[in-house]
């Protein structure tokens, strides 16, 4: 990227927003160049930076802005991390899987969190909500201002856990439409498909919201002077959500596979019925099928051939056989 294609507030196009905040409850946009600025001013502000797939040159502007690790740094350019909390230093780095609901299906992307003292850095790749909602919502509550990056990091996790919720409640309500073709008895290949992409999604699901359990019980139960008693009720509420969406995502995978368990064994049994009750008929027809093949034969000598009532006889015979046949079949729930 080149470092001077900016756009009319002055920022590369990938920053989305770069705000200066004062514990005052002061807010004010500033230039990239202003940030080693503001924090030279020991007066308690402190700078929040949005970026969403930032490039090579702009993260190495903003390192040298904010100090960031060069390894921070490196994770941060290069997606597809596992999610991982490390300690360099004073700051801390967070790297976060996130989802997304789009067009009825579920899209995952990442969040990398430098967090410092006098700073709040996201950056997001891939399937991720802005977080300007977080910065309005922090914005909006003067107290949260006053605990300075710490609230906005509360504000960003607890955004990041509340976007699993309705991924959850949609697979929930897709589980409970689905019922009705698990408990068919004939074969769907298209009931199959929908359970095997449901429970693949909720395997991809889990792989981000488990991860993001012990991220967050690893800052509830480590103490940091970044983040005070105050903000860790807030992050202890989060890690909560984060419990409860984890043990939800469990339920559902047990309850899928157990779907599809009931739904290929019903199959099974079912043919199982009908090649029970072809093979009732085909012994009802193998009757009277072996007794016209003898009679049929160009024999001389045959009983009863010469007989005025042989073939009523003959027919009676085999009419008594299958009905005895019948009765037999019918009692073994063959037929």
């Amino acid at each position: 990227m080149n470092p001077l294609a900016c756009d009319a507030r002055g920022l590369p196009h990938s920053v989305v927003a770069c705000v200066a905040y004062g514990r005052d409850g002061s807010r004010r946009e500033i230039t990239l160049d202003a940030i080693s600025d503001v924090l030279a001013v020991n007066d308690g502000s402190f700078v929040w930076v949005g970026l969403y797939e930032p490039d090579e040159a702009l993260l190495d502007k903003l390192q040298e802005e904010f100090g960031l690790h060069d390894l921070a740094v490196e994770d941060a350019h290069h997606a597809h991390q596992r999610p991982k909390l490390e300690a360099y230093g004073d700051s801390l780095f967070l790297v976060l899987h996130t989802a997304q609901h789009v067009e009825g299906t579920v899209r995952f992307g990442e969040t990398h969190v430098f967090f410092g003292a006098r700073y709040l850095i996201t950056v997001r790749h891939g399937a991720s909500t802005s977080y300007a909602s977080a910065r309005a919502r922090f914005e909006r509550e003067p107290e949260a201002m006053a605990r300075g990056p710490a609230a906005g990091l509360y504000m960003v996790l607890d955004q990041i856990v509340d976007n699993f919720m309705p991924i959850v409640d949609a697979f929930s309500q897709e589980l409970n439409a689905l019922e009705q073709d698990v408990f068919a008895e004939d074969f769907r290949k298209e009931t199959v498909r929908r359970l095997y992409r449901l429970k693949r999604d909720l395997a991809r699901l889990r792989l981000a919201v488990s991860p993001l359990q012990d991220l967050l019980g690893q800052l509830v139960r480590n103490r940091t002077v970044l983040i005070d008693e105050e903000s860790q009720l807030y992050l202890r509420d989060v890690h909560d959500h984060a419990v409860r969406i984890n043990d939800s995502t469990d339920t559902l995978r047990e309850m899928l596979t157990a779907a599809m368990s009931v739904n290929l064994s019903l199959v099974t049994i079912h043919q199982g019925e009908v090649v029970k009750r072809l093979a009732g008929w085909a012994a009802l027809l193998a009757a009277p099928t072996l007794i016209a093949s003898w009679y049929g034969m160009n024999f001389r000598h045959m009983p009863e051939l010469d007989e005025r009532y042989a073939y009523p006889v003959l027919i009676g015979v085999t009419a008594l056989v299958c009905v005895v046949l019948y009765a037999w079949l019918k009692r073994a729930r063959w037929l």
